[in-house]
C-alpha cells in the first residue's frame, strides 16, 4: 500500500484514468473522490459525540474544487 492518496475530483473523470496510468499503485494510490457532501450534518446538537476526532488529517475540498485533485498522507 502506498503511504500517499491522490484524490482526483469526481468531475474529472479523465485526470483520474490518467494519473491512474502514470502512477499506477507504486508511488500513490490515485481514487476518485465520491464524496457528494459531508455526512455528518445535523441540525441539532448531539449530546455526546461519540468519536474521538476527525479521521481527516487535511480537507482537500479546495483543492478539488480549484485543481481538480488533492494530495494526503495515509
Amino acid at each position: 500500500m502506498a503511504k500517499m492518496l491522490l484524490v482526483v475530483a469526481r468531475t474529472e473523470p479523465a485526470r483520474y484514468t490518467y494519473l491512474t496510468h502514470v502512477f499506477g499503485k507504486e508511488i500513490v494510490d490515485v481514487i476518485l473522490d465520491r464524496r457528494v457532501e459531508e455526512r455528518r450534518q445535523r441540525p441539532e446538537r448531539v449530546a455526546v459525540e461519540k468519536r474521538r476526532h476527525d479521521r481527516r488529517q487535511r480537507d482537500i475540498a479546495k483543492d478539488l474544487q480549484t485543481y481538480g485533485w488533492g494530495l494526503v498522507r495515509r
